[in-house]
């Protein structure tokens, strides 16, 4: 079950470990929406994420693939690959750039992550931004995939539910 809450996702709350999951694109670029805000907190998550994404890890650098940055000694940010390309303004009719087997792929990864390090799992509204995705459905793959994990989803005080 999500637990919903109004603060910020870069702090989240709670003791003991914790992974914090965002979702990035596949194409390398960083530069909107959540990760503005986590890169003003933490300068690692975009760095790893570069070399990561210029193929300097040893990683796959793929959709449904996770990168697993520490951040602080409790904290985890997993960088999960679940937008293919960025949004760009083609009209109307364009798909959104999120993908949600992606994002259920990943979040596989993260659960396995979280059980082996007994962590809870934090996030903003992940891939409902400027991925374009369905919150609803989304919601739904995040309790299939972290089932019997507690998971809190942070909204800021000023955002659209």
């Amino acid at each position: 079950m999500i637990l919903y809450v109004t603060g910020d996702a870069t702090q989240p709350q709670g003791d003991g470990p914790k992974l914090l999951v965002h979702v990035c694109n596949d194409i390398g670029a960083w530069g909107r929406g959540f990760v503005l805000a986590l890169s003003k907190r933490f300068k690692a998550p975009e760095q790893a994420f570069k070399r990561w994404a210029a193929g300097d890890t040893g990683q796959p650098y793929a959709l449904g693939e996770v990168q697993f940055v520490p951040v602080a000694p409790d904290l985890t940010v997993a960088n999960l690959v679940g937008q293919h390309d960025i949004a760009r303004k083609n009209g109307p009719a364009a798909a959104p750039p999120v993908r949600y087997e992606a994002i259920r792929m990943g979040l596989r990864r993260v659960a396995e992550e979280a059980r082996r390090g007994g962590a809870s799992v934090h996030m903003p509204r992940i891939g409902a931004g400027v991925a374009g995705g369905d919150w609803a459905v989304i919601a739904s793959i995040v309790e299939e995939e972290l089932a019997g994990l507690p998971v809190t989803v942070y909204d800021l005080p000023d955002a659209p539910c």
